[in-house]
């Protein structure tokens, strides 16, 4: 059977990996608006990855005023791809979306399979964001390819993501107090005592911890680098910080699988939120 996999912008694949294995990728939106004197005077808005790219958006992401907001794909986006797919061939559709702990866009997802009826369509929450979400895309890929039935697709996916972990540590609480996530006081107060936030993320799970340092904050990734280890898959995933992502694998390289290291740039939409510095892993340990 011919499967196709869908999966949204927030997955973090590079784009070699989502060519090779002919993923679709359904782009969230990016809401950008200006200020003057503290009055709204227009706001526009851009597709996740397509019409604003990662470096560009990270350059300008400290002066934007108000802060971006972010949006998921209507009903119709996933509508109109699950019928090109059907147009091109596809026997079957397997879209895979962010965490709906985070996110409505596996919602709306839902919602057009329901009313999609040329050919089965699964929606399948991935219970992860960035590369999390990349990896078990990844995976289902490459299982479709070796001709494998929705079904074992599905079961495989399942018990990936028992293993499978993001976690990172923020630079700053100040763009989830811009993005409307955290209480302002509580931000204002945790920047004065240099609170730094850690996220971890494991099926559908999202904790949120915090440490006084980045010392510290960098202890604990690491901690949790080593409880989780030995890898399947592994990247550093970061938000518009190169070299310190180039130098966190030079110090931790011993924990990666042979072959292709990924240090990858996470999408505007989640930068959005978590803001340039954030830093971190995402990875699938092995059984």
């Amino acid at each position: 059977m011919n499967i196709r996999i869908v999966t949204d912008s927030t997955c973090d694949l590079p784009e070699e990996i989502i060519n090779q294995q002919a993923i679709t990728v359904i782009p969230l939106y990016i809401n950008i608006g200006e200020e003057s004197f503290h009055i709204n005077i227009g706001e526009e808005s851009f597709l996740d990855g397509v019409t604003l790219s990662r470096e560009e958006f990270y350059t300008r992401l400290p002066n934007y005023s108000p802060a971006p907001k972010t949006a998921t794909p209507g009903v119709e986006a996933f509508s109109r791809v699950y019928e090109r797919l059907a147009n091109e061939g596809a026997q079957a559709i397997l879209s895979i979306h962010i965490s709906e702990t985070l996110s409505a866009t596996v919602n709306a997802a839902r919602t057009a399979a329901e009313q999609f009826t040329r050919i089965p369509v699964t929606v399948l929450d991935s219970t992860q964001l960035s590369l999390g979400t990349g990896f078990l895309v990844e995976k289902a890929a490459q299982l479709a390819e070796l001709g494998n039935s929705m079904e074992e697709i599905i079961a495989t996916l399942q018990e990936f993501m028992k293993r499978t972990y993001v976690f990172a540590s923020l630079k700053t609480l100040e763009y989830l107090r811009r993005g409307g996530r955290m209480n302002s006081a509580l931000a204002r107060f945790g920047e004065f005592i240099q609170l730094k936030p850690l996220l971890h993320m494991n099926q559908g799970k999202a904790a949120a911890l915090r440490t006084r340092t980045n010392r510290r904050a960098r202890k604990r990734l690491l901690e949790w680098l080593a409880e989780y280890a030995p890898y399947e898959k592994l990247a550093i995933v970061h938000a518009g910080v190169q070299e310190d992502a180039e130098a966190l694998y030079e110090q931790v390289r011993s924990f990666f699988p042979e072959g292709r290291v990924p240090i990858v740039q996470i999408t505007p939409v989640l930068g959005a939120h978590l803001g340039i510095g954030a830093i971190g892993f995402a990875c699938i340990s092995k059984e």
